[in-house]
């Protein structure tokens, strides 16, 4: 015998106590009766019977004891042949009541026609079946875990060997003939358990293989879409499901599967891979169709213009249709020879129509690179011709940079003023002490270069240099002049003389005592009277000294003549090369101007 308990390991599911007790009541029965050979009057044993007399509700039968027993007429069902008198039936004695010595008056008989017969069947299936055999029955009904089949006794199929895929109400299952395979039978519990999905599985594994055996890549076959996703739709080929990729259903761009199949639709697709280990099949539907990218370079020639319809925008550029299945991209570098674009949207919107030039093929990847700005001309083109060198224009302050104002001269055309260009004299720290966004400026054009799309600008070239005749003319060495500081480093101090000119008095020319920190002798702003020691008009430098103020001549050629001959040379410090006036480059590298400029 089978022990009881290993049948509930076999699912998650428990039996119903509904299901036991169908069976359960029964087992002892069983038990008696199996090995039974002789007419034997007792409780729970299976005897031969005659009917003698039907009534309204009862059924009377003799079955050769001391009294007669009684079956109800409900036990017989209404699809049976009802009984008749005279007829021998085999019966169950379920209960006894009285002395059984004391004759038929003494003792009352229970008998059951039905739990016989059941019994009956029992042992003629159980002797016919065993585990992993197909059986077919009827679902009679629902009961807690799962339906009860009938296949002459009623067996058990839980709920999650329905089918592969547990049904929404398994009720839909009552009054379908289905076939099973045998889990389990429980000989001593009198319980069998069935699975449907078992079966389905083991066909679909023998199907899935057979078909995997004629398969063959660019076959073509017909199926039935099971399931739709975002990336494609799964369809059953008879056994196993492809997948079909939303980029192998059109030629043309879709933005969804269900724009081309449904559930439960039959289409025809193309065998286009197969993973035998993995068991994994990819198909295609608009391999089947004539491909509009083979004659794509005799049609759509490089350099070709051509209309199109923009039908995506992403935030590296635009796709652009030029006919169903042919698309190309825009990409944001390639919409405007000078605009400044963030995102393709301000240039274009889905379903524009606009021009494009094709600028690549790529045939095999069914890719092709277009332009917008290639349809246009290149203002860059004619700006050596729009602002020639040394012409003055004007434009306004576009982006301030810490080496210079971005001047924009027209939509997209802008001029770099460099700070060492804003002033002779003056030594500006950075470009907004002198500008502010927004504002505009006249300057004159000093260089062009078109391959790197650049125009430097000047605005002090718009005067003449004073340190050419102004300067040299108005201060001279040995002269007392009276100005501010503007300020102070730990090698000496700045002193502006006019608007924008600044003479360095050094910290040994501050004071006869040595000097450690020159505040503590001076402050940005006061007023200094201070000698002219030098003017150097190709430094563009002018030397002061407050401790030679008061200095005589004799003073002067004493200390010159000691420098000589102590062959004492002093120079200004490093910090001061490249000062005030210097002119800087008329290009920075195309790295560091983006860089600035944000660009």
């Amino acid at each position: 015998m089978v022990n009881r308990n290993l049948v509930r390991t076999l699912e998650d599911d428990s039996f119903s106590q509904e299901f036991n007790e169908l069976f359960d009541t029964e087992v002892d029965i069983m038990d008696d009766w199996i090995g039974q050979e002789t007419q034997d009057f007792d409780v729970n044993k299976i005897v031969d019977g005659t009917i003698i007399r039907i009534d309204d509700e009862m059924v009377l039968v003799d079955i050769g004891f001391k009294s007669e027993g009684t079956i109800p007429l409900s036990e017989w069902e209404s699809h049976e042949e009802q009984p008749q008198a005279g007829e021998t039936i085999r019966v169950l004695i379920e209960d006894l009541e009285g002395d059984m010595d004391a004759g038929a008056a003494g003792g009352l008989l229970t008998l059951s026609k039905k739990k016989a017969d059941h019994i009956i069947k029992w042992i003629e299936l159980i002797e016919t079946i065993k585990e992993g055999d197909i059986v077919t029955g009827t679902v009679t009904r629902k009961i807690k875990g799962g339906l009860l089949v009938d296949i002459g006794v009623q067996v058990f199929l839980p709920a999650s060997q329905v089918d592969i895929r547990r049904p929404g109400d398994i009720a839909d299952y009552i009054g379908r003939v289905v076939q099973c395979e045998i889990l389990k039978i429980d000989e001593q519990r009198r319980n069998i358990v069935v699975s449907r999905r078992s079966l389905i599985e083991k066909e679909r594994q023998y199907a899935q293989k057979k078909l995997l055996d004629e398969l063959e890549i660019g076959n073509v076959r017909k199926g039935v879409v099971k399931n739709i996703a975002d990336f494609g739709a799964f369809v059953d080929l008879g056994g196993i499901d492809g997948l079909l990729h939303i980029t192998d259903m059109s030629h043309t761009r879709i933005s969804h599967p269900s724009e081309m199949v449904s559930i439960d639709q039959e289409v025809e697709v193309m065998v286009l891979n197969i993973d035998h280990e993995k068991i994994k099949i990819a198909l295609g539907m608009k391999q089947m169709l004539p491909n509009p990218w083979e004659n794509v370079e005799e049609k759509y020639p490089v350099n070709s213009v051509h209309k199109g319809e923009v039908v995506n925008v992403m935030s590296y550029g635009a796709f652009v249709k030029l006919e169903p299945g042919i698309e190309g991209l825009v990409h944001i570098s390639e919409m405007s020879w000078v605009k400044r674009i963030n995102h393709p949207n301000e240039i274009v919107q889905i379903g524009d129509e606009i021009d494009v030039a094709v600028l690549g093929i790529d045939k095999k990847g069914e890719q092709m690179s277009l332009g917008m700005k290639q349809t246009q001309d290149n203002p860059w083109d004619k700006v050596m011709e729009q602002y020639p060198i040394d012409s003055l224009v004007k434009g306004k302050v576009r982006n301030l940079t810490n080496y210079g104002a971005f001047i924009e001269l027209e939509d997209g055309i802008d001029g770099l003023l460099h700070v060492s260009d804003m002033s002779w004299t003056r030594k500006i720290a950075h470009p907004n002490e002198m500008l502010e966004k927004g504002q505009e400026v006249e300057c004159k054009v000093l260089a062009i270069d078109t391959e790197r799309r650049r125009i430097a600008l000047g605005m002090k070239q718009m005067n003449s240099d004073p340190w050419e005749q102004d300067i040299p003319g108005k201060y001279q060495p040995g002269q007392l002049i009276k100005g501010q500081i503007t300020k102070i480093t730990n090698f000496g101090v700045f002193v502006g003389l006019e608007d924008g000119l600044e003479g360095l008095l050094h910290i040994s020319e501050l004071s006869d005592d040595k000097v450690e920190n020159p505040e503590d002798f001076v402050k940005v702003g006061d007023e200094l009277e201070v000698k002219i020691l030098r003017v150097d008009t190709e430094e563009r430098k002018i030397g002061l000294s407050k401790r030679r103020v008061e200095w005589t001549a004799e003073q002067e050629a004493a200390e010159a003549k000691a420098e000589e001959e102590n062959q004492v040379q002093k120079t200004d410090p490093s910090e001061l090369k490249g000062g005030v006036g210097d002119s800087g480059p008329l290009f920075k590298s195309v790295e560091d101007m983006k860089a600035d400029d944000g660009e």
